[in-house]
């Protein structure tokens, strides 16, 4: 059904750790992107259901992103995810056009599960 996913991180490690995490959880990891120009480039052409944007993309901001990825691709959605604490971001958060936040330590794709609801719980096949 849903989950299709696109990882944007401008950690390597973090990528391919997140990609191997949510493929074993059942979640499609259809592309990844480490640059703002990637990500809106690949939303277009892998048309993701999801969306998980890193709010610190090495001097970009994704909360200044999230905005532009939800106008190319208008039925994504987008987890922002970071290591800072909710608590420090939680009204920039809530300004954005993403769904909500996971913080990078509770990655997981019952975490996403939980997250989306449960119109999204079952995994793609």
């Amino acid at each position: 059904m849903f989950m299709r996913c696109l990882i944007v991180d401008d950690s390597a490690r973090f990528l391919e750790a997140a990609r191997t995490l949510l493929e074993r959880d059942g979640i499609r990891v259809v592309g990844v992107a480490s640059t703002g120009a990637q990500a809106l480039a690949r939303a277009v052409e892998l048309t993701p259901d999801l969306v998980l944007l890193d709010i610190d993309l090495n001097g970009e901001s994704g909360l200044e992103l999230a905005p532009r990825l939800a106008r190319t691709a208008s039925s994504v959605v987008i987890i922002l995810t970071s290591t800072h604490p909710l608590d420090d971001i939680r009204e920039l958060v809530a300004a954005s056009p993403a769904r909500g936040f996971l913080h990078k330590s509770k990655l997981s794709g019952q975490a996403l599960r939980d997250l989306l609801g449960p119109d999204h719980g079952s995994p793609a096949h």
